[in-house]
């Protein structure tokens, strides 16, 4: 199998095995690498990336255990099937969801800041320890009702200005789209009950269930945001195209 090594990762900063990881999962992202391909072999990512084995075995079995990649002993290594299937659901800015009723869109922010990722941030979205993130807490409404409290967390190398962002004309969401178009993403949709803050902002009554969006952004094969979206079980619904 040919592999073009002029689509690897070339931030010499990043851990060699992050750079096969970013590798792997842009040629995913991008469509070249299909549910069912085979992948290059380990030997072949040693040689493209000039690293040992073991490295190149770490970063195939991260993805393997995040549900990207089955490996077959005796086979080889390829991509798996989608691991979310609501990412068939159509998601938009809930603001032009909103405008499209003829309602009223308004934004409330609740806190915006700057952070260090964690080395757990960094596993989860191929990004160095350390690196900048920007993170919002902000509830939209319609027609002065909450129906979202979204907290979200974004690449600051993606969108250096996020928080400079006047969010009473746009959302989060209708920024980055223009940012860093383009994007793909894996979505996962449960219920849950919300905490005190957050059944508060949503006006909610204690141990009501909300319907919770967890949506993962990339663009161009970069992490680009990762959003955990709450709405009122019996003021929302999400609707799909299959």
């Amino acid at each position: 199998m040919n592999v073009d090594p002029s689509r690897s990762i070339s931030n010499e900063a990043q851990p060699a095995y992050l750079q096969i990881k970013n590798f792997v999962l842009n040629k995913i992202q991008s469509g070249e690498w299909q549910e069912g391909h085979l992948i290059p072999t380990e030997l072949a990512l040693c040689e493209q990336f000039s690293v040992s084995r073991m490295t190149v075995n770490r970063a195939l079995r991260e993805l393997s255990n995040d549900g990207l990649l089955v490996r077959i002993k005796g086979s080889g290594t390829y991509v798996a099937q989608p691991k979310y299937q609501s990412t068939l659901i159509e998601i938009r800015s809930i603001a032009q969801d909103i405008r499209e009723r003829g309602h009223t869109h308004r934004s409330q922010v609740i806190s915006m800041n700057r952070l260090k990722a964690t080395a757990k941030q960094a596993k989860a979205y191929a990004i160095p320890t350390g690196a900048t993130l920007f993170h919002s807490v902000i509830v939209h409404l319609e027609n002065q009702i909450p129906i979202q409290y979204e907290d979200r967390l974004v690449d600051a190398s993606m969108a250096p200005d996020y928080l400079e962002q006047d969010w009473s004309h746009t959302t989060p969401n209708e920024y980055l789209t223009r940012v860093a178009p383009l994007p793909k993403g894996f979505y996962t949709i449960e219920v849950q009950i919300p905490n005190a803050e957050i059944a508060r902002a949503l006006q909610m009554k204690a141990n009501e269930p909300c319907l919770v969006l967890n949506r993962t952004t990339y663009s161009g094969g970069h992490f680009t945001s990762f959003a955990r979206m709450w709405h009122p079980g019996d003021r929302y619904k999400f609707a799909g195209r299959t």
